[in-house]
Parts: C-alpha cells; sequence; structure tokens
C-alpha cells in the first residue's frame, strides 16, 4: 500500500491557503471600483465644464501633455461634422497636426494604431479616429487626471466655485 504524504490536517491547511489567495481579488475588485468612481468624476466635472476644461488644459500644458487634450477635443469635433467634403479636410488635418510622424504636436500612440488612421484617411469616416482618441482618454482619466485633482490649481478652482455658490445663495435669501 503506497504511503500518504499528506495528512488530512495539511490538506485542510492547504485548503485555506487556497482561500486567503483569493481574497486579494476581492480587493482588488473593490479597488478597481474606487478606481472607476474617480474616473467617472473626471469627465463629468473636468471634460465637461467650460472652467475645469480649462483649468485642466493648463494643468497639462505644465506638465508638457497639452497635445492630449487638443487631440481629443479635435476628435469630438470631428465626430460632430456633417459635411463629407469638410470630412477629408479636417481628418488631414488632425492627422498632420497630431498623428504624423513629423507633427509639432505628436500623441502618444502605438504604430499600427497611427498607420490604420493613415490608411483610413483614403476614404475617412466618423470613427476613423475612434481607437486613438480611446487611447488617449484613457492616459489622461488614468494619468492626467488623479494629478489634476490633487493639484493647486483644481483645488482653488473648486474653492472659488464652492464660494461663489454660498454666495449666490446668500443673495437668494436677502431677496426673500
Amino acid at each position: 500500500m503506497p504511503k500518504m504524504l499528506f495528512s488530512k490536517v495539511r490538506i485542510y491547511e492547504f485548503k485555506d491557503l487556497i482561500r486567503n489567495k483569493k481574497q486579494p481579488k476581492t480587493l482588488d475588485v473593490l479597488l478597481s471600483r474606487k478606481k472607476q468612481k474617480n474616473n467617472i468624476r473626471c469627465k463629468n466635472f473636468i471634460l465637461l465644464r467650460t472652467d475645469y476644461l480649462d483649468a485642466f488644459r493648463s494643468f497639462l500644458q505644465s506638465e508638457f501633455s497639452a497635445e492630449n487634450i487638443a487631440f481629443w477635443l479635435a476628435c469630438r469635433e470631428y465626430k460632430r461634422m456633417t459635411s463629407s467634403g469638410k470630412l477629408s479636410n479636417k481628418a488631414a488635418d488632425i492627422y498632420k497636426e497630431f498623428l504624423h510622424p513629423m507633427a509639432q504636436n505628436d500623441v502618444n500612440i502605438d504604430h499600427h494604431t497611427r498607420e490604420k488612421i493613415k490608411r483610413s484617411l483614403m476614404k475617412p469616416d466618423l470613427t476613423c479616429f475612434d481607437e486613438a482618441e480611446m487611447h488617449i482618454y484613457s492616459l489622461m482619466e488614468e494619468d492626467s487626471c488623479p494629478r489634476f485633482l490633487k493639484s493647486e490649481a483644481y483645488q482653488n478652482l473648486r474653492n472659488r466655485r464652492t464660494e461663489s455658490m454660498w454666495c449666490a445663495e446668500a443673495q437668494l435669501h436677502c431677496f426673500e
């Protein structure tokens, strides 16, 4: 009869180790949810409000990455175009300004995406920049936005908005 390599006690200890190894995955899920909430906060308050967008643009200029927001905004404007004649001109302009190898405001995207966009310029559609736009957006969302939310510029802007809201509320009460 072969010898048993593990006693029952050791098998249970081994099962406990396996259970404990699974627990960090729960923590990872919680951390990713917290990160998602911060990203939603970034999108809603920064990219959709003019005053925050201007502050975010200034912040990116100080970090030498203003081309990211400029590219993202150019892509958003491109998607709103209705004239097909202007579409190809605008696509070519965006490519020359942000994606051409010698572009002055070169954005950080991979070679394959860049080449795919270059090929699509023959017959551009409204989705030709989508992949690059999403990549740049995620770079801003995961890297620049959290730093901006901690920056002095954002804190000052938020404090000014809070003060102006209090002043407006106080004025409403004065006229009642």
